[in-house]
């Protein structure tokens, strides 16, 4: 099936779902991701960068990889981004796995 329907009526394409499964298999990123979506309001990468012991090179990877796949929404503002998570999108992702 190259696309599905979700129960939150949220279509994911094949590539979408491989560039999830490949965002969330790093452990750090499923770490940030659970990070962004603590806040309902999301959060800055100031706020991420502080509980993350790595370079920010290193973090702006993991974002661009997050970004990627969906499942986060990017509000930059000058030099400053904040992040919020994308729940229809995870949802999605989840559904799609229950049916396997």
């Amino acid at each position: 099936m190259a696309q599905g329907k979700s129960h939150s009526g949220k279509r994911l394409a094949e590539k979408q779902l491989k560039l999830i499964a490949k965002a969330l298999a790093d452990p750090r990123r499923y770490e940030i991701l659970r990070q962004i979506g603590a806040q309902e309001s999301g959060a800055s990468c100031t706020d991420i960068r502080e509980c993350q012991p790595v370079s920010a090179a290193t973090l702006s990877h993991h974002f661009k990889e997050l970004e990627s796949a969906g499942l986060i929404k990017v509000a930059r503002q000058g030099k400053f981004a904040h992040f919020k998570l994308r729940r229809d999108v995870l949802r999605a992702y989840l559904d799609h796995l229950a049916k396997i």
